[in-house]
């Protein structure tokens, strides 16, 4: 069996995860943090680092792992050894059939909405989930060809989704309206409404742990890894910080709660002139195809890391290595078709209403934070019996990415279709360990 070439080193892991969590989301959500915290731009920031708590302590738990375990898989991996085989094959199922095509399909379909919007067209949903699927087809057919490719594009589109989102940062701080900016809005609040602000920024951080699925690709996993799912989320942080803080003081909190999802534009025309607008879409365009390809390098190697211990459904040459292309060419054919049936689910639950003010994706995204705590359990209980030392690395950060994936629970509790998503979640999970146990 041919091995794994290590592709790739620390800053593709990095711009990995960078590239999957910023997508578009931060652009257009400035508006509805400010309309959470009644126009304060300090709470804001300060909701920023709380809702950050699960993926910034998260990561931190969950480097812990890393820098023990290396093998092809990431977070099958870690479930193994954190619990029992079971819980990894669920946990692996869960992510394969649920988790990374549902976000993929999602993910494509905007990159549809915002090129109609582009190019002047009527954006109907047809025509969106066509010129979605279309995209996604060419970067799995771009990483399958070449995995150092796939991970050249990751890069490129992380630095290039970075621009806009650093130069509104600057101009805004610049020569923003700082006086807009009240400390005394967070040391004196007096009601609790910020709190929903929590789980729309919660979800724009997800994505990070997608980069423990090319560990085993990597040249130096143990050490650059842990390092990347550290780096990464903090340099996350400041960036939105940043970007929130710039946007609000250079249109005004005011203007940015009345115009919406408009401010933006206003923003681009301001500062780019009348070519602003499209050049920002053009941004958002790269930015999300960023997230979809690195949705697509995590997919495609999870078939192949279940099939190597046995979790998956018996695939003539699954685990074997293309001498060729470097990765399993079957295990990534079986992620794009898993990827195809989620974006024909996803364009009939919205072409039918289905899923009223929601999408598919909203399935797995909070019990995927919900099964982490497993995780963050085991590296509390090393940190208990000696093997992680420092009280803060073995207790403090797992206790605090817990708390983390608690505060997003609480958050999405309230969404009517939370049950409808837990069942279809639970029956993913169970019929996973249905299949080990009879495997055993």
């Amino acid at each position: 069996m041919k091995k794994h070439k290590h592709e790739y080193g620390l800053f593709t892991a990095i711009t990995m995860i960078v590239g999957i969590v910023i997508g578009s989301g931060i652009f257009f959500k400035s508006d509805n943090i400010l309309i959470a915290t009644g126009g304060s731009v300090s709470l804001g920031v300060f909701m920023f680092c709380i809702a950050a708590i699960g993926i910034i302590f998260g990561s931190l738990s969950v480097s812990e792992l890393a820098s023990r375990e290396s093998k092809a898989g990431g977070i099958i991996t870690y479930a193994e050894y954190s619990l029992n085989k079971s819980f990894a094959c669920a946990f692996g199922w869960f992510h394969t059939f649920l988790y990374y095509p549902t976000l993929l399909a999602v993910v494509s379909w905007v990159t549809g909405i915002y090129t109609c919007i582009l190019f002047g067209l009527k954006g109907t949903l047809e025509l969106q989930i066509i010129i979605g699927f279309s995209v996604m087809a060419f970067l799995f057919l771009v990483n399958i060809l070449s995995a150092k490719l796939g991970g050249y594009f990751q890069n490129t589109a992380t630095i290039i989704k970075l621009i806009p989102l650093i130069l509104i940062a600057l101009i805004g701080l610049l020569f923003g309206d700082v006086s807009s900016i009240s400390v005394t809005d967070v040391t004196q609040m007096e009601s609790v409404g910020w709190i929903t602000a929590i789980a729309p920024i919660a979800f724009s951080f997800d994505g990070w742990i997608v980069a423990s699925s090319i560990g085993h690709e990597m040249k130096n996993p143990k050490k650059d890894l842990p390092k990347a799912l550290v780096l990464a989320p903090i340099f996350i942080l400041i960036v939105y910080v940043l970007y929130f803080i710039g946007i609000s003081i250079y249109v005004g909190p005011e203007t940015v709660m009345k115009l919406g999802d408009a401010h933006v534009d206003l923003a681009a025309n301001n500062i780019f002139g009348p070519m602003g607008a499209k050049l920002i879409i053009i941004f958002v365009i790269i930015s999300i195809m960023g997230t979809v390809n690195g949705l697509i390098m995590g997919l495609s190697r999870m078939p192949y890391s279940l099939a190597l211990r046995g979790m998956f459904p018996k695939v003539k040459g699954l685990t074997k290595i293309s001498n060729k292309y470097g990765i399993s060419v079957k295990s990534a054919v079986i992620a794009f078709i898993l990827s195809v049936i989620a974006i024909i689910v996803h364009y009939l639950t919205q072409k039918f209403n289905m899923l009223p003010n929601s999408d598919i994706s909203e399935i797995s995204i909070t019990i995927n934070y919900v099964l982490f705590i497993v995780l963050y359990i085991k590296v509390f209980r090393m940190g208990c019996n000696g093997e992680i030392t420092g009280v803060w690395r073995g207790k403090i950060n797992p206790i605090l990415a817990t708390c983390g994936s608690l505060l997003i629970l609480i958050g999405s509790i309230s969404n009517p279709l939370f049950g409808l998503y837990a069942v279809i979640c639970s029956i993913v999970l169970v019929s996973a360990i249905i299949f080990w146990k009879r495997k055993e």
